[in-house]
């Protein structure tokens, strides 16, 4: 008997996922814009007592680039205002590359928008608090989302009316 080596067959399904079963890969994330805008500096950066109001923006885009590849962004705006003075602008487009195999649309619609921007929500976030930090004031640690709860809405406002429009994961 001859010895042959342990390889695995590229043809044959993986162990632990047999054929036909759904499959995710995370195939990469990026940044795909940054901005940081500190337009009052350096007399922003001065201590003052009054805390500063902070408008927070996030949504979610998917892009199919072929039948199992798909490009979900997150997108996350953050402006800090005390009194009429905007003490610094940030903006960021992060994205994650995902390949997705024999899953079904609805779940893969649901997967895409829900547990795609939690996978990368971690790394944007972190990347929100080093600009914030890099710029002079203390990190803007990003409260976590709830992605899922957000899709809810957004299934139930095209079941009540705008039944042709897929969610965009718009918070």
């Amino acid at each position: 008997m001859a010895d042959t080596p342990n390889t695995p067959d590229q043809n044959q399904p993986a162990a632990g996922n047999p054929a036909g079963a759904p499959s995710v890969r995370i195939l990469g994330q990026y940044v795909k814009d940054l901005s940081f805008e500190n337009p009052g500096a350096p007399d922003t950066l001065r201590g003052s007592a009054a805390q500063p109001n902070i408008d927070l923006g996030i949504d979610v885009r998917v892009r199919a680039l072929d039948a199992e590849t798909f490009e979900v962004e997150l997108l996350l705006s953050a402006k800090a205002v005390r009194e009429s003075t905007t003490l610094f602008v940030c903006e960021l487009s992060y994205a994650g590359l995902f390949q997705i195999r024999a899953m079904d649309e609805q779940s893969r619609e649901a997967f895409l928008l829900v547990e795609a921007p939690r996978l990368t929500f971690p790394f944007a976030r972190q990347i929100v608090a080093s600009a914030t930090q890099e710029g002079g004031f203390p990190p803007l640690m990003l409260e976590p989302v709830d992605f899922a709860g957000l899709y809810r809405q957004q299934l139930a406002q095209r079941a009540q009316g705008g039944a042709g429009n897929p969610p965009s994961g718009t918070a």
